[in-house]
C-alpha cells in the first residue's frame, strides 16, 4: 500500500518510508492512497488477542514489511502493558462503558501506538544500517510514551519539546527523569502549539531534516493514527452483539488525532454509530464542530494539561476528506487558516460526531460524580468524557491516563490520592532538562550538537 500527503504535493510513499518521514515535505500529513473496508470479514476477528487484532489490521497497511517479521514487532510491542486484556473494557452501569488505555508503561493511551513505533524505529535502523533522530512535541503524555519506546534503543536519539511549566509535575518527570543518553527533555518557553509551530518550521528545512534523518513522532506520523484505530477494533468486538450498532465513543481530545483513527476505522466498514469529541476549556475541536468555524483562541492552563491546545494538528487530516480528498482544498484551507487564525467551513457536515466542553471547576465535580455514582476513579481528562452521556446510546468512554499522574487533582476532588510504583520510583531522580526558546533556530543548534550518526 501507498501513501499520499493531504497537500497532494509529495510522492506517494511505502509505509516504512512514510513512518520515518513523518510530516510530509510539503506540510501536510501522509494517509493510505485509499481505506480497507473490513465490514465483509468483520466475524473472523472476535476472537484475537489485541496483540493478533493488531497485526492483522497493521499488516493491511505495512504491506513492506514482511509478515512474520511485523507479528512479532507487534507482540513484543505490548508486552509491557500490566493487564492481561491490554485494554480493557470495563462496564459501569446500564449503557456505560470505559475503555482502560492506560496500562502501558507511561500509563497513558499514546502507548499503544509509541510502543509499535519504538520498535519500527529499531527494525528500521537494523535492516538499512540507518541512525534515526526522532522529534516531538508534546502538551503531556506523547513525550514520556516516545521515550519510553525509543530509550536505549541503538541508532537512535530522541527529542522532545514540551512547555515548560505547562504539564504536570509527574508527565515532567517521566520525560526528564529516564537517565539515558539517547533522551533529550527540551522544556521551552510559551504553550504546546508554540513547540509545535518551531517543530513544523523545522521539519519544512528539507537540508536540515534529511542531514539528521529526522522523524516525527506526534500523531502527525500515520502509525501513530493507525496504531490507535486498532483499540477501537477490539473494543467494538469485545461489546455485546447487540449493542455494537448504537455504539458511541467518548474521546477526550485536544488534538484530534485519537479521535480521528475512530473516525477511520468507521470508514473501513467497521460499524460504529458516532463520536463524542470531549474537550476541556480550550475547547477549538468544540467550537468547531458546533459552529463549523475553525479558529485559535487563547490557550488557558488547565486541570486537564495534555488538551491545552487550539491547533489540532491531525485535523487537516479529517479535511482532506470533508474536502472530498482535493489537495489544492486542502492547501487553500491551511494558508486561510495560518493567515488569519481562522476559516470557516461553508454547509459544514458534522456527520457522525458530537462536541462537548468541560470547565476546570466541572472537572472537579465530575470526578466528584462519577467516583460517588460508579465507584471509578477518573482522571481529569477522561472525566471531560463523562460531561454529556447520550442516554439513547451505548457509550464507551475512553480513559486516556492513569488517575495517578495527577495525584492533586484527584486528591482535592474526592480525597483519595492514587499513586502508581513507576511514578513513585520517579521522584527521587534527578530531573534533567534542557531549556530553550520555542524557536526553531535555538532548537535546530541543540540537535546539531546531539544527534545521532
Amino acid at each position: 500500500m501507498k501513501f499520499l500527503s493531504t497537500r497532494g504535493q509529495t510522492p506517494s510513499l511505502g509505509f516504512s518510508d512514510a513512518v520515518a518521514t513523518g510530516l510530509a515535505p510539503d506540510g501536510g500529513l501522509f494517509l493510505p492512497e485509499s481505506l480497507p473496508d473490513f465490514s465483509g470479514q468483520l466475524g473472523r476477528f472476535e476472537r484475537l488477542s489485541y496483540a493478533e487484532l493488531c497485526f492483522e489490521f497493521m499488516r493491511v497497511f505495512a504491506t513492506d514489511i514482511p509478515p512474520d517479521t511485523l507479528r512479532s514487532l507487534i507482540a513484543a510491542s505490548y508486552t509491557r502493558f500490566t493487564d492481561p486484556a491490554i485494554a480493557p473494557l470495563k462496564p459501569l452501569g446500564k449503557n456505560l462503558y470505559v475503555l482502560e488505555l492506560f496500562h502501558g508503561p507511561t500509563l497513558a493511551f499514546k502507548d499503544f501506538a509509541l510502543q509499535l513505533l519504538g520498535h519500527l524505529y529499531a527494525h528500521q535502523c537494523q535492516v538499512r544500517r540507518e541512525t534515526i533522530n526522532v522529534l516531538g512535541a508534546t502538551s503531556g503524555d506523547t513525550g514520556a510514551a516516545a521515550i519510553h519506546g525509543l530509550i536505549g534503543r541503538p541508532g537512535t536519539a530522541i527529542f522532545i519539546l514540551y512547555p515548560d511549566g505547562r504539564v504536570s509535575p509527574l508527565q515532567e518527570r517521566q520525560m526528564a527523569c529516564m537517565g539515558a543518553d539517547n533522551v533529550f527533555a527540551l522544556a521551552v518557553d510559551g504553550t504546546f502549539d508554540d513547540a509545535q509551530s518551531a517543530l513544523k518550521e523545522i521539519f519544512g528545512d528539507q537540508a536540515f531534516r534529511l542531514r539528521h534523518r529526522l522523524s516525527a513522532v506526534n500523531s502527525i506520523n500515520l502509525a501513530r493514527v493507525l496504531a490507535q484505530c486498532v483499540y477501537y477494533f477490539y473494543a467494538w468486538l469485545k461489546l455485546p452483539a447487540a449493542e455494537r450498532s448504537n455504539v458511541e465513543f467518548v474521546v477526550p481530545t485536544g488534538n484530534f488525532g485519537n479521535v480521528l483513527a475512530g473516525w477511520m476505522l468507521q470508514q473501513m466498514g467497521v460499524p460504529i454509530r458516532g463520536f463524542r469529541i470531549a474537550t476541556n476549556q480550550n475547547d477549538i475541536l468544540y467550537r468547531m464542530f458546533t459552529t463549523g468555524e475553525y479558529r485559535v483562541g487563547e490557550v488557558h492552563p488547565s486541570l486537564a494539561p495534555s488538551m491545552d491546545i487550539q491547533v489540532a494538528s491531525n485535523f487537516e487530516r479529517f479535511i482532506y476528506y470533508a474536502v472530498g480528498r482535493e489537495p489544492q482544498k486542502v492547501r487553500d484551507v491551511m494558508q486561510t487558516f495560518k493567515a488569519t487564525g481562522a476559516y470557516t467551513f461553508a454547509n459544514f457536515d458534522r456527520g457522525s460526531f458530537g462536541a462537548s466542553r468541560t470547565t476546570d471547576a466541572e472537572i472537579r465535580d465530575i470526578i466528584q460524580r462519577v467516583y460517588r455514582e460508579h465507584g471509578y476513579v477518573a482522571d481529569p481528562h477522561t472525566a471531560c468524557g463523562f460531561k454529556e452521556i447520550n442516554p439513547e446510546r451505548v457509550s464507551v468512554i475512553l480513559a486516556t491516563a492513569s488517575p495517578a499522574k495527577f495525584p492533586d487533582t484527584i486528591r482535592e476532588a474526592i480525597g483519595v490520592e492514587p499513586t502508581h510504583p513507576s511514578l513513585e520510583a520517579l521522584k527521587s531522580r534527578p530531573i534533567v532538562k534542557h531549556r530553550l526558546k520555542a524557536d526553531a533556530a535555538a532548537i535546530r543548534e541543540f540537535i546539531d550538537r546531539h544527534a545521532v550518526g
